[in-house]
Order: C-alpha cells, then sequence, then structure tokens
C-alpha cells in the first residue's frame, strides 16, 4: 500500500444502469489532510459510502490500515471500530443534551451493555471532555444544550464527537455549507489541527474553504480521479476548468 491508511482500488458500482464509481482508484496516508472536489454526480459521497460500509461496490477493493484489511463486506459498525468516523452534511447532535453530556457519550469506551447500563464518568472522561470542548473551540458552550449552539457550533461539536471515538480517518461532508466566514476559518483551523493526528478528507464545492485547508486536493469525475495537486494545480487544468470550475 505504499505506506497509505486506506487504498481504494479500482472500484466501480452501478445504480439504476448509472455508473456512479468507474473503476476508481484514491488513496489517503496516515496523517494527511485531504480534499475532494468535483461537480455533483462526479461520485464524491458514493465513494464515502463505500468506505463506511454502507454501499457495496461491483467490484474492487477497500484496502485499510498496515495489514491492508478490505472493508468490502464488513458493515458499518465494524468499520467505525475499525477507526473510521463520517460526518455528514448536517449536524446530527443530540439537541436536549448539553455540549458535555453529547461528548461524553461520543467517548471511545467499553460499548457492552451492563458496562453502558452502569457507567459513571472517571475522572480521565471528564478531563478528556473539557479537553476536546476547548480543542473545538466550546469550551465556554460546555454547559449548554446542543440545540442552543449556532449552526456552526453544532458542526464544531459533531466533529468533537467523532474526535472522541479517536478514529484512524476522518471523513468530513460538506463542513463549510451555512457558515459565516469566522465560523468557516475556525473549521479550516479545526481540521488542520485534527489532520495532525489522522487522516481526513473532506469534501467541499466552496472553493476559499478548501484553499483555507492548504492540502492536496482530488478531483472527481464521472466516479474517477479526474486530476490531483494542490488547488492551483488542478484550477489550472483545462480538464477541470472544462467540466467542474467553467459551469
Amino acid at each position: 500500500m505504499n505506506g497509505a491508511l486506506l487504498e481504494v482500488a479500482a472500484i466501480s458500482v452501478t445504480f439504476d444502469g448509472f455508473k456512479a464509481i468507474n473503476r476508481l482508484s484514491f488513496s489517503i496516508g496516515p496523517a494527511e489532510l485531504r480534499a475532494i472536489i468535483g461537480p455533483n454526480g462526479a461520485g464524491k459521497t458514493t465513494f464515502m459510502d463505500i468506505v463506511t460500509g454502507k454501499t457495496k461496490p461491483d467490484e474492487g477493493q477497500v484496502l485499510w490500515g498496515e495489514v491492508s484489511r478490505n472493508l468490502i463486506g464488513m458493515n458499518e459498525a465494524r468499520i467505525a471500530r475499525a477507526g473510521i468516523g463520517r460526518k455528514f452534511q448536517r449536524p446530527t447532535v443530540f439537541e436536549d443534551q448539553t455540549v458535555f453530556a453529547n461528548l461524553l457519550m461520543a467517548l471511545k469506551n467499553t460499548r457492552a451493555p451492563l458496562a453502558v447500563l452502569f457507567y459513571t464518568p472517571k475522572r480521565r472522561d471528564v478531563a478528556r471532555v473539557e479537553d476536546l470542548a476547548g480543542e473545538i473551540g466550546l469550551a465556554e458552550q460546555i454547559r449548554r444544550k446542543a440545540g442552543e449552539l449556532s449552526h456552526g457550533q453544532k458542526q464544531w461539536l459533531e466533529i468533537g464527537m467523532l474526535l472522541a471515538q479517536d478514529p484512524k480517518l476522518l471523513l468530513v461532508d460538506e463542513p463549510a455549507a451555512g457558515m459565516t466566514l469566522g465560523e468557516r476559518e475556525h473549521t479550516a483551523d479545526l481540521l488542520r489541527e485534527a489532520a495532525k493526528t489522522r487522516a481526513v478528507v473532506v469534501v467541499e464545492h466552496d472553493m476559499e474553504f478548501v484553499r483555507r485547508l492548504d492540502c492536496k486536493v482530488t478531483v472527481f469525475h464521472e466516479g474517477s480521479v479526474l486530476a490531483e495537486g494542490s488547488l492551483d494545480h488542478v484550477t489550472r487544468n483545462q480538464d477541470v476548468i472544462d467540466v467542474y470550475l467553467g459551469r
């Protein structure tokens, strides 16, 4: 795998005659920030669905970790336990619970029924939650209910909940959507920081936000990789201009 944490190898999937993914090959390193861009229908969401076990491809492999384990055929829960976390575009937090409670529930702990039933937070759990709240910029909101937060703050909370599970790979779908300029700046900082210790893949349409990420960019088109490199490099590519940027 040439040091890759995740390698998608020649995967294809067809829905009702439409080839959503067409022999896609893609890899990401163990501590890397990567942005994926491309027109609607390019296969970005389907790629994440395949990696997380929501969709099974018709062919190809998804190789994971140092031992190159094939994730194809594993269910979503097993893949999540293997260290892959996903954040959807719309935040899904427990709005009637506090920021503290949301982060506490997300901590990586034993999920056996009795352990969950009789769980009481340990000092290290509380300290970890407080650290996470600081990392995501919600230390001052830690006792507020999640439903009282702004859209951007809810996005940060969900990112924090994923980080609480200590994933090796974080898949993030359009995190900048609906955010203010200040919130987008903070989100970019948060994702860059997270990528220092894990792989982070961000699907995004906002080119200014992608520029703030300052990372390698992969362009999808018709279910395959069209171009790859810095944002400046791919935006000068005539094929990318023709199928995406020129629209």
